[in-house]
């Protein structure tokens, strides 16, 4: 079965998108979404990322992915069939919809642990980096991601999917993830219930303390929902997007590795392995005295001091010097 990644074609459309949000914004709106030093900065990156795509592609399919493929669903008499004895899944439209769901939700999962793993966190705080949320913003992929992506979705080949399915699925999940940096997709009524949308994924990109490591679903909520990590998107809250510990510059060496220097500088001042260990595989912003503090924490923090006060739970409850202490 010929098999075509679907990035194949959206690619092209990407740039072309970014190209008309850009222009729209510049000449008829003029409310500087894009900035032109971080434009360049995150079209770098993406060029990057697009150059190191084959390698993802080859790691993935042509050995992880078909090693754990073969291993599991060997052939047996002319048959792929899965090693509990059951026949390896075909191509039959309701596999692809199983397929794509369970891709899915392998990406939430995959997307969250990004948020709450720090040496995770170092790869993925690229794409957060920017504190313009646009087409442009899209395209600022940690390139380190990369590298680990396709050990989360070895599973899908283990049980019996085909390799090029897979693929398949991931591409068309990049697809819509790409296509919700915009600000000028207003809320779409009843598909808010179930699909992950522009409005619900600048709430992710927001730095707001209310906002932190919610939404984090592919093109599904429900996940969010399910575990606990969804947030609406309120209308009377403004945004500001970024990091709270941004890169210094515009310069892609410093928004690919900022975040890994951050986690040395931490670990050289540990006082032993498990502080080590923590400050590079525990939670960002955790630290043994609480002089920094983890998201959760600050959201604890809030909620205790909401009780204590008894008001609506929202961002101006909060001290804003926890800010400072994530």
């Amino acid at each position: 079965m010929d098999l075509t990644n679907p990035l194949v074609y959206g690619i092209p459309a990407f740039i072309a998108f970014a190209l008309l949000e850009l222009t729209y914004s510049k000449f008829f709106e003029k409310n500087n979404i894009y900035e032109w030093k971080d434009f360049a900065a995150s079209a770098f990156m993406g060029l990057g990322a697009v150059l190191l795509a084959p390698l993802l592609k080859v790691v993935s399919a042509a050995v992880i992915f078909e090693f754990v493929y073969e291993v599991f669903n060997p052939e047996v008499d002319g048959v792929r069939t899965h090693i509990l004895g059951y026949a390896s899944f075909g191509w039959a439209w309701y596999i692809w919809l199983i397929c794509q769901f369970l891709d899915d939700f392998t990406y939430y999962w995959f997307h969250r642990l990004n948020h709450t793993v720090r040496f995770l966190w170092a790869a993925h705080i690229v794409h957060h980096s920017s504190e313009h949320f646009n087409f442009g913003t899209g395209f600022r992929n940690g390139w380190f991601t990369l590298m680990y992506k396709p050990l989360f979705y070895m599973w899908l080949p283990a049980i019996g999917f085909h390799p090029g399915m897979v693929l398949i699925c991931l591409g068309i999940e990049a697809l819509w993830q790409f296509q919700l940096h915009t600000q000028y997709v207003p809320k779409l009524g009843l598909l808010e219930k179930f699909l992950n949308t522009h409005t619900q994924h600048q709430v992710h990109h927001a730095q707001n303390i209310e906002y932190l490591d919610k939404n984090h679903g592919g093109y599904l909520n429900i996940f969010d929902k399910v575990f606990g990590s969804w947030k609406e998107y309120d209308e009377n809250i403004e945004i500001k997007y970024g990091v709270i510990h941004p890169p210094k510059s515009n310069n892609p060496a410093d928004i690919l590795l900022h975040e890994y220097q951050n986690i040395w500088a931490d670990v050289k001042k540990s006082k032993n392995l498990y502080e080590a260990f923590m400050y590079t595989f525990g939670e960002p912003g955790w630290s043994p005295d609480g002089s920094t503090l983890t998201v959760k924490q600050i959201h604890r923090q809030m909620k205790q001091e909401a009780m204590l006060n008894k008001v609506p739970l929202t961002a101006k409850v909060a001290d804003q010097n926890l800010l400072e202490k994530v």
